[in-house]
């Protein structure tokens, strides 16, 4: 009878029942508290129900609301009745009606009875809790929290608000420190007599009333006051998500419960079947002699919580997805955009895909219609070439197209002719790589047929666009990979821009580019671009390029130097 347990039970009476019983059976004595907002008519039934166990005794009920006194209060008489009825018990442990043993009781019993004089109970300042939510840690220690923050929250907060306002600061009583852990501890009976008996519990007790889930601080303060050796955990298995809720056990967390080796875990399903009948009757295979380690799984809670409230990079949850910034990233994959290479290279297109092997597309963002490789109306996802249903959400639609096609690295062309309404974001998206000739827009109106005066009303709009373009790949907000040079730099060596840009898409080769794409002939293009500036418009994106030079000319082959031993 060296271990009593104090149950905290207000719902799912049969499992408490089952529970109950399993810490009987292995000579447990038990003090239960049922909430005093659960019917007459049910607690009869479930003491009832208990009446044959000589070993059960019933602690007066309260009230017990989440973060109110209530709860230490009905834990306070719990123990007094514990105490009082079974002397031999030498440590009492706190459970609630949905906790569950995960090993055989008699290990539990033994552990602690190596350990006579220890105190298990998470116990650390509001400094060094990283698990504090809503804003209120020191704060919970010096303003008074009268009303139910679950109940009454519109009292809550403005009795906060006006207690800040007017600087109010309550006095902490004998120069206590605060601590705060978990509400499931272990302690000793020396440790709670000390509490319980205490001549100044009186100032302890209203002070700690009025203090915001005193449940969370009332025992794991005082018992710094007393204790003779203290384990700062808890053997409990206990976990809260980013909320401060707790997570709930099913079924299919049987083989993780297995690994966590601890004694009982909290909080458990009423309907999980599967965990009842595996740790409550097969106590053989339940679990293993060993050092309770809850930190083996909280790699996997750690990573539920990431997934839960980030999500998968560049896959969108219907809670996060109005929201920017909230999201994991765009786009779930890297893939590139070119800016002015088809325009100045002779099927660029193809030649990009037989080097790389990436998927090339188009022009995705061309206005009247989504231009995928391969003249496809529909890609993976179903995403349709339709230039309305693009234009809908096109953020949602550049990533449903990378999430899509992921194992397949995309890319495609873009250009000032194109929407630019998708242009920030993927100048913030750090998949990207953005490699830009400015000013290559040109060339298809240096080569079109039409009038000199539309040509060059054409090529004023096309320029503001890029400039506006060029300003935002180059703003202090990008995340992008981004390469930019302008069309006359590009053209002087086209060999070393296009090799880097091979290089990064992952295709090194040590023996540099074999095959190049054809260069459009660009004879005349200098004049053109002088006619434009005859007629007002300065074409200035371009670079500086000559008037006489005839740029589509290749360099006479010259005969390379060499050496003679």
């Amino acid at each position: 009878m060296g271990v009593g347990i104090i149950m905290l039970v207000h719902t799912a009476f049969g499992r408490a029942e089952q529970v109950a019983r399993h810490w009987a059976a292995a000579g447990c004595p038990l003090v239960i508290h049922v909430d005093k907002a659960v019917p007459r008519k049910t607690y009869d039934a479930f003491v009832n129900a208990l009446s044959d166990m000589p070993d059960v005794r019933f602690a007066r009920r309260h009230r017990c609301e989440w973060g109110t006194w209530g709860l230490v209060a009905a834990t306070q008489d719990a123990v007094k009745v514990m105490l009082d009825d079974f002397p031999a018990v030498r440590h009492v442990y706190l459970a609630s009606g949905s906790c569950l043993p995960l090993r055989p009781v008699q290990e539990l019993i033994d552990y602690l009875a190596k350990r006579p004089h220890t105190d298990f109970i998470e116990s650390a300042t509001t400094a060094d809790v990283p698990w504090t939510m809503g804003g209120l840690d020191q704060e919970r220690f010096t303003l008074r929290f009268p009303f139910s923050w679950r109940n009454h929250r519109y009292l809550f907060d403005k009795y906060v608000a006006l207690q800040r306002l007017l600087r109010f600061k309550r006095r902490i009583p004998n120069g206590i420190v605060p601590h705060m852990g978990s509400q499931w501890w272990c302690l000793t009976r020396q440790t709670l007599s000390a509490i319980l008996q205490d001549p100044e519990r009186a100032t302890y007790d209203r002070y700690f009333s009025k203090v915001w889930i005193p449940d969370e601080s009332y025992f794991q303060t005082l018992v710094r006051q007393y204790s003779r050796q203290i384990e700062s955990r808890s053997l409990t298995l206990s976990k809260f998500d980013y909320q401060g809720k707790p997570h709930i056990f099913y079924d299919d967390h049987l083989q993780l419960l297995r690994r966590s080796d601890c004694f009982v875990a909290r909080k458990i399903w009423p309907f999980a079947d599967r965990l009842y009948q595996a740790f409550l009757t097969d106590q053989a295979g339940a679990m293993n002699r060993t050092e309770p380690n809850p930190g083996k799984i909280d790699r996997i809670f750690a990573k539920a919580v990431e997934r839960r409230t980030r999500g998968r990079p560049g896959l969108y949850m219907q809670s996060r997805f109005p929201v920017e910034g909230r999201e994991n990233g765009l786009t779930c994959a890297q893939y590139s955009v070119f800016e002015g290479f088809s325009d100045l290279f002779e099927n660029f297109e193809p030649w990009l895909a037989k080097m790389t092997g990436m998927r090339v597309h188009g022009h995705l963002f061309a206005p009247d219609r989504a231009d995928f490789s391969d003249g496809q109306t529909v890609m993976n996802g179903a995403l349709s070439d339709s230039a309305a249903l693009r234009d809908y959400n096109p953020r949602a639609f550049l990533a449903s197209l990378i999430w899509n096609t992921r194992g397949e690295r995309q890319s495609f062309q873009f250009g000032p002719r194109d929407k630019q309404n998708i242009e920030w974001e993927i100048a913030k998206d750090p998949n990207a790589q953005i490699s830009v000739i400015s000013g290559a827009w040109a060339v298809p109106l240096f080569k079109s047929n039409q009038n000199f005066a539309d040509i060059r009303c054409e090529a004023a709009l096309l320029q503001r666009i890029e400039s506006k373009h060029l300003e935002v790949l180059r703003s202090q907000w990008i995340k992008a990979r981004v390469r930019i040079w302008t069309m006359a730099e590009f053209i002087e060596a086209p060999m070393e821009p296009l090799q880097t840009i091979i290089d990064e898409i992952g295709q090194q080769n040590l023996r540099g580019l074999a095959e190049v794409p054809r260069m459009t002939d660009l004879t005349g293009f200098g004049q053109f671009l002088q006619n434009l500036k005859n007629q007002g418009m300065h074409p200035y994106l371009m670079g500086d390029f000559p008037v006489e030079h005839r740029l589509h000319e290749p360099q006479q082959n010259q005969r390379k130097p060499y050496l003679v031993r």
